[in-house]
């Protein structure tokens, strides 16, 4: 199951829970493909080597959470605020990637903008950004601007996927961009990129800025998207001036 799912050939099911269904890319397989899928058949794919090493990785980034948290004993206090906070925030973030993946497109798209415009592009909402509509968009999802006079404008494609966005997704953006006679692009997901798209990415001579979901769940903790803060702690030092005579 596991080895299916990093080829990109099926995806758990956005309404059922321990269900899952085939993707287009595992379609097109099907039908191109004669006899059973094998190991090595699944080896050749592209990324699918690169899926396995990233899941690797964060199953030892695991491990090595769990270890730390067995020393906590010897952590100071400001220690295990440090940890405590990032745990909470690796929770949120996993609840905003969630509910990104679960809502509608279109509005997806509007997030992403609003993320953009709380980093400072272009001032207020209403005079830095515009979503693009739904059809006849050119591969563009949305326009905003760089500064608050619009010198510059700045392209954004945004996808709501599950699946990484490969090399073919990035030149489609690029190729946007040209239509656009832009030299600027972010492109945004909810997943990731695999290693050929971002060579292809930093080879292209626009400036093309990648976002993947971990990264734009972040930009939402820091810039209050889509969050809100339920409590303050406020932490007090002795002030020792108070004491001296």
């Amino acid at each position: 199951m596991s080895a299916l799912v990093k080829a990109e050939f099926i995806e758990k099911h956005p309404s059922q829970k321990f269900t899952y269904q085939i993707t287009d890319k595992g379609r097109k397989y099907l039908q191109s493909h004669i006899g059973p899928i094998t190991d090595k058949d699944l080896k050749n794919l592209d990324g699918y080597l690169e899926a396995w090493e990233e899941a690797s990785r964060r199953k030892q980034e695991s491990k090595t959470n769990t270890l730390a948290k067995s020393d906590q004993h010897t952590s100071t206090p400001d220690d295990l605020i440090e940890s405590a906070t990032q745990e909470l925030d690796a929770k949120l973030r996993d609840l905003l990637l969630e509910n990104l993946l679960g809502t509608d497109p279109y509005h997806f798209e509007q997030i992403v903008v609003d993320v953009l415009v709380a980093m400072g592009y272009g001032g207020s909402k209403d005079e830095a950004s515009q979503v693009t509509k739904k059809s006849n968009d050119g591969g563009i999802d949305g326009i905003i601007n760089e500064d608050r006079l619009g010198l510059d404008v700045i392209y954004v494609q945004a996808k709501r996927w599950q699946n990484n966005i490969g090399r073919k997704e990035i030149q489609s953006f690029v190729g946007a961009l040209a239509g656009y006679q832009a030299h600027k692009g972010i492109f945004i997901t909810t997943s990731d990129f695999i290693p050929n798209a971002i060579d292809y990415a930093k080879s292209v001579s626009q400036k093309i800025v990648l976002i993947d979901g971990p990264r734009l769940a972040d930009l939402m903790i820091e810039h209050n998207i889509g969050v809100s803060t339920v409590q303050t702690i406020e932490i007090k030092r002795l002030d020792s001036d108070y004491f001296e005579i």
